[in-house]
């Protein structure tokens, strides 16, 4: 169970994910060790995950994001595995989710500009088995992009 004390480390951690661990524990109000040792039980329970650094692709280049939602044939039995084994398999697609509804899945797609988003569609993601419906959504702007919960 998460108490005060808990939701005070989260909280901090959340704001400041690069900071010290001594600035973070003084924050949350508590010393370095109690910091450390609560942070490692919700790391076990997996309330929080591993902090990890991430790229991004824009500065690398890439111009373009559309979001692709795909409807699968539902009579074929293994048309959702073979689908994602073969998604995961292009470089461009850097997000993958699936759904229930009309739309199955959803791919996340990046490419440098027009061009390459083209070749991409063509080559890479029409060769993909078991669509029956795939609908683009170009990406125009980023309004909100956070992974903090409210606590």
């Amino acid at each position: 169970m998460v108490d005060d004390a808990d939701r005070r480390l989260l909280r901090q951690l959340q704001a400041a994910p690069d900071a010290s661990v001594s600035l973070l524990a003084e924050r949350a109000g508590m010393t370095q060790s109690t910091y450390i040792r609560r942070l490692e039980r919700l790391r076990k329970t997996g309330i929080v995950k591993t902090i990890r650094e991430e790229v991004d692709w824009r500065a690398l280049g890439y111009a373009v994001e559309v979001s692709l939602r795909i409807t699968l044939d539902k009579t074929e039995p293994r048309a959702f595995d073979e689908f994602i084994a073969s998604a995961r398999e292009v470089p461009e697609v850097i997000s993958i989710g699936t759904f229930l509804g009309r739309v199955d899945a959803r791919l996340l797609v990046i490419a440098r500009n027009m061009a390459d988003y083209q070749r991409i569609y063509r080559d890479k993601i029409l060769t993909l088995p078991h669509m029956t419906d795939i609908e683009a959504l170009m990406q125009v702007a980023t309004i909100k992009d956070s992974q903090s919960v409210p606590l």
